[in-house]
C-alpha cells in the first residue's frame, strides 16, 4: 500500500468531539493499518509507515505502545530479526520514545524475538535495558528471556533468571514454574527441581497441566520414578502429555511390559495418542524380548499404525511365527491386501510353516476386499501346499467370502461338503449373503435352520425382517415381528459413536430430531448433500426398512448419515477455533 494513497475518512471532521476522543478515534486507523500490513507480511511498509508517522509524515497520529508491539508481535511470528533490529534501535535513538523500552509488553517481545532468532547477546541487552529504573518488573519479562536462554540449551542461565527474579520478590506462577521445572530437567538438577516443586506446593496460585507435566518430565529425566507417580497419581487431569511422560519414564526404568500397559490403558480411557506418543513407544524396539516386540506390533496394528508396525518388524533381531502373523493381521484388517500377500510369501521364503492364525488373518481380509477368486485358491493351498487342515472358521471365512461375491450356489455347495456341522456363524453369513442379492426363498430356507439352531438370537429375526422389508413384503415383516413377540425377543435399537478428540457423541437411528433441526446440522447437511448432487450420488433409500413415504424414507436416510455429518460438523468447529488460535 503506498503511504500517499493513506488518507482518513472524512467524517472525523463532520461532527466536533472533545479533542481526546478525536485522538483515540484517529489512532485506530493507524493501528489497523499497521495490523492489515503486518498480518500481509508486508513488514516493509508497516515499518516505514510507524517510522515516518513518528516524524509526522503521515496524516496518522503519533505512534503509541499498541503500534509498536503490533508490528513487534509480526516480527516475531516471521522470525524477522532485521525489522525487529531496527525498530529497537529507532526507540533507543528516540527520546521521546525510548522509555517505550522500559515497558514490560515490549521488553518481553524484544527478547522473545532475538533469542527466537538465537542471537542471546541481543536478547539479554534488551532484558537489562533500564531495569533498575523500572522498580517492579513483572514476572513475565523474566519468563521470556529465562524461554530464551533454555530454548537455545543455556538452562543453567534460565535457571538463574529464575532466581534472580525470585531474589527481587516477584512471585512465581504457573509460567515461571514450567520454565524452571525445563532448566531443571535440563541440567538434571535433582535439588533445584525438588526446591521449584516445593514452591509450586506453597504457591497460591493452583498448578495448571502445563506445570504438572513439566513436573512429570523433570522426575522423569532425574529418574525419581516413585516422585513421578506421586505426582501422576495426584494430578486433577490427564492429557496426552501426561500419559507420555509416564510411558517415557517406565521406559526409561525398563519396565517395557508396564510401559505397553499404560499405553493401552491410555486408549481405554479414550485419551488418544499423538506422534510423540508412538516415537516414545518404540523405543521398546531396542529390547531383545521378542514376547514384548510381538505385543508392541500387535498394538501398532490395531492403532492403524502400519508404518510404526513394518519399522519395528524390521528391526527385530529375531522373529517367530506369530511376529509373521501379526505383521500380516495386521495389513488384512487394515485393507492393505497386496502387502499382507507379499509379507505371507516373504515368511513362507523364510521357511517359517503357516498355522490356522496365518490363513483365517488372510482369508478374512480377502472377504472383506471382496477378493473372491485369490481367498478359495489360498483355501485350497491349505491343505495341498502346507498341510494345514482347514478348521470350522477357515470354512466360515471361505463361506463368507464366496456370499459377498454373490456365488450363494458355491458356498452352499461348501456348507453341504463340510467334513463337520456348520455353526450358526457359517448360516448367518449365508443369510446376510441372500440379503445383499435378494434371494428371498433361499433366505427363507436358511433363516428356519437358525432358529432352530439360535432361537433366541435376535440378529438372526431381523436380518429376515430386512430382506422381507427390502423386498417391499410388509405383511411378511410383520410376521416376523408377531414371532419375535411372541417369543419374547426384542432387538436393541441401533447406535451410531463418533469420537472428536476426547468427547463421544452417541446418536440413535431416527433419533436426534432437535440436533437434525438446527441451524448447525442443517448448514452442513445442505453443504454436504450439494457436493453428493454433485457427484451423482442419490441417497439409497433401500437401507431404510419401514413402509414409508419417498420423502420420509430420505429423512430416516438421513438420520443414518446424522453421525457423519455431526462428527465434520463438530471437526470443522475445532479447527476454525485452532485456525483463530494460531
Amino acid at each position: 500500500m503506498a503511504l500517499t494513497c493513506l488518507s482518513l475518512s472524512t467524517n472525523l471532521a463532520v461532527t466536533p468531539v472533545p479533542k481526546s476522543q478525536k485522538q483515540i478515534h484517529i489512532q485506530k486507523p493507524l493501528n489497523s493499518t499497521l495490523k492489515s500490513l503486518s498480518n500481509s507480511g508486508k513488514l516493509d511498509e508497516a515499518l516505514r509507515l510507524l517510522l515516518e508517522s513518528h516524524q509526522s509524515k503521515t496524516p496518522f497520529p503519533q505512534p503509541n505502545l499498541e503500534s509498536y508491539a503490533t508490528l513487534l508481535h509480526a516480527c516475531i511470528s516471521r522470525k524477522s530479526l532485521d525489522h525487529g533490529r531496527t525498530l529497537y534501535l529507532h526507540l533507543l535513538q528516540s527520546e521521546d520514545k525510548k522509555d517505550l523500552l522500559k515497558s514490560p509488553i515490549l521488553k518481553s517481545k524484544f527478547i522473545t524475538l532475538f533469542s527466537a532468532c538465537g542471537h542471546l547477546d541481543e536478547a539479554r541487552r534488551a532484558f537489562r535495558h533500564g531495569i533498575q529504573e523500572m522498580g517492579y518488573v513483572p514476572e513475565s519479562v523474566y519468563v521470556a528471556m529465562a524461554i530464551g536462554f533454555s530454548k537455545n540449551g543455556n538452562f543453567r542461565e534460565a535457571l538463574l533468571i529464575y532466581w534472580e527474579m525470585l531474589s527481587r520478590g516477584v512471585e512465581p506462577g504457573n509460567f515461571a514454574f514450567s520454565v524452571a521445572l525445563k532448566a531443571c530437567s535440563g541440567l538434571l538438577d535433582i535439588r533445584n527441581g525438588k526446591a521449584v516443586h516445593a514452591q509450586i506446593i506453597k504457591a497460591d496460585e493452583e498448578p495448571d497441566q502445563v506445570v504438572y507435566n513439566a513436573l512429570l518430565k523433570f522426575y522423569t529425566e532425574c529418574g525419581s520414578f516413585d516422585e513421578q507417580l506421586k505426582v501422576f497419581d495426584n494430578m486433577p487431569d490427564r492429557n496426552v502429555a501426561t500419559w507420555n511422560a509416564l510411558v517415557a519414564g517406565l521406559l526409561k526404568k525398563d519396565q517395557v511390559f508396564e510401559a505397553l500397559e499404560t499405553f493401552r490403558k491410555m486408549q481405554r480411557k479414550k485419551v488418544g495418542f499423538s506422534w510423540i506418543s508412538l516415537t516414545t513407544i518404540l523405543a521398546i524396539r531396542r529390547t531383545p524380548d521378542i514376547l514384548v516386540l510381538n505385543s508392541l506390533l500387535d498394538m501398532y496394528a490395531k492403532c492403524g499404525e502400519m508404518e510404526y508396525c513394518r519399522k519395528v518388524f524390521d528391526e527385530m533381531p529375531t522373529r517367530d511365527l506369530t511376529s509373521w502373523n501379526t505383521l500380516i493381521n495386521g495389513y488384512a484388517i487394515n485393507g492393505w491386501m497386496a502387502k499382507a500377500v507379499t509379507a505371507f510369501d516373504q515368511m513362507v521364503e523364510a521357511d517359517f510353516k503357516p498355522d490356522e492364525v496365518t490363513f483365517i488373518s488372510l482369508l478374512s481380509g480377502f472377504s472383506h476386499a471382496g477378493m473372491a477368486n485369490e481367498g478359495q485358491i489360498l483355501f485350497n493351498r491349505m491343505s495341498s501346499e502346507f498341510g494345514v487342515n482347514p478348521t470350522l472358521e477357515h470354512y466360515a471365512c471361505l463361506v463368507d467370502i464366496l456370499g459377498r461375491a454373490g456365488r450363494i450356489e458355491e458356498a452352499l455347495q461348501v456348507v453341504k461338503k463340510m467334513p463337520m456341522k456348520p455353526s450358526g456363524s457359517i448360516w448367518g453369513s449365508l443369510l446376510n449373503s441372500c440379503r445383499l442379492y435378494g434371494y428371498v426363498s433361499l433366505a427363507e430356507i436358511i433363516a428356519k435352520t437358525l432358529f432352530e439352531i439360535e432361537p433366541t438370537n435376535p440378529g438372526n429375526y431381523v436380518m429376515l425382517s430386512n430382506i422381507y422389508a427390502n423386498a417391499g413384503m410388509w405383511d411378511r415383516v410383520n410376521l416376523v415381528r408377531e414371532l419375535m413377540e411372541k417369543r419374547g425377543i426384542k432387538k436393541e435399537a441401533g447406535w451410531s459413536w463418533v469420537q472428536i478428540r476426547d468427547h463421544i457423541y452417541k446418536f440413535l437411528a431416527g433419533g436426534g430430531f432437535e440436533f437434525r433441526n438446527s441451524d448447525e446440522y442443517r448448514r452442513m447437511w445442505d453443504k454436504l448433500e450439494k457436493e453428493m448432487e454433485k457427484n451423482g450420488y442419490k441417497p439409497d433409500t433401500g437401507v431404510v426398512l419401514h413402509d414409508l413415504n419417498e420423502e420420509m424414507t430420505v429423512e430416516w436416510a438421513r438420520s443414518i448419515i446424522c453421525p457423519n455429518s455431526y462428527g465434520l460438523w463438530i471437526a470443522n468447529q475445532n479447527h476454525e477455533e485452532s485456525s483463530c488460535l494460531c
